[in-house]
């Protein structure tokens, strides 16, 4: 009895094992595809598959009950030839180019409207910029589905964020700052200004160092937050003052053409007289000065 016991105990804790080492090898390839950036839109195109399936795969406790042609693709994808190589992957630079290199050379070429990107969008871009589009597409997408209304704020602030580009050069090298901190760019390589860059990116380290270290309490940077509140208050004003004096000199070139609306018909004649409208106040202006 004790004897039968005792081998009832061992398969227990060998089935346990089999079960959570299936678990952990889950969890492993979830970790993997995260620290790759491949989202779960794109790893479902890679497989012919709904990106509800790929919810589906990723919830089994075992990868090899993954049905046997899809995980032979995963592994193709992956570099390696079974689950248990997974612990032996380093997410670095060069991996990260070979797995995208194989995803994208692999990947079916569907059609655009398949893909939930109208024709029009991709009107007149080359291929390599059309791919790119459809993948922030996809991404964003995924992450609105995923995150409910936070998913929704950051993505509405990814939005403000593009719109600043043009005006803010600093925004350029966070955004090369966070493509090399999290392993997608070689670190030595400086696409735009390099000094400038080189300078930004060693700044932003160690700021990053300091709020990761626990050290930068809200007390401490209570006075510095206030002045950048306002900062952007002193900003949010002049854009206000801004508007409301480029609506007013419309108001007084409708007045002096005689029209009560700008259209297709007017438009071009209202432009140029509110260009001669502003240009007659800025010469009052310096005339007052004088």
């Amino acid at each position: 009895m004790i004897c039968d016991f005792t081998l009832h105990l061992t398969n227990v804790n060998i089935v346990i094992k089999l079960l959570l080492g299936g678990y952990e090898m889950s969890i492993k390839l979830s970790d993997v595809l995260h620290e790759l950036g491949i989202s779960k839109v794109k790893l479902a195109k890679f497989l012919g598959v709904s990106r509800q399936m790929i919810y589906n795969y990723l919830e089994l406790d075992d990868i090899d009950k993954w049905p046997k042609d899809k995980k032979i693709l995963l592994f193709n994808l992956l570099g390696i030839k079974d689950a248990s190589e997974l612990e032996t992957i380093k997410i670095n630079t060069d991996y990260i180019t070979e797995v995208e290199l194989r995803l994208n050379s692999l990947c079916d070429n569907k059609n655009d409207e398949s893909r939930g990107v109208s024709n029009d969008l991709l009107t007149g871009i080359s291929p390599k910029n059309q791919e790119l589009i459809v993948g922030i597409v996809d991404l964003i997408k995924e992450y609105l589905e995923d995150n409910g209304s936070e998913g929704a704020t950051i993505v509405n602030y990814f939005y403000h964020y593009l719109q600043a580009m043009n005006n803010t050069k600093e925004l350029k090298y966070i955004l090369a700052y966070v493509a090399k901190e999290t392993g997608f760019e070689k670190p030595m390589e400086f696409a735009f200004e390099e000094d400038e860059q080189f300078i930004f990116e060693s700044v932003m380290f160690s700021a990053m160092v300091l709020y990761r270290s626990g050290k930068a309490s809200k007390s401490k940077l209570a006075e510095s937050h206030r002045r950048f509140v306002n900062q952007i208050e002193q900003k949010m004003e002049e854009k206000l003052s801004r508007t409301m004096e480029l609506n007013n000199v419309k108001v007084q070139a409708l007045k002096e053409l005689g029209y009560t609306e700008i259209n297709e018909n007017n438009a071009s004649e209202i432009f140029e007289k509110i260009a001669e409208i502003q240009s007659r106040k800025s010469a009052f202006k310096r005339i007052d000065e004088e």
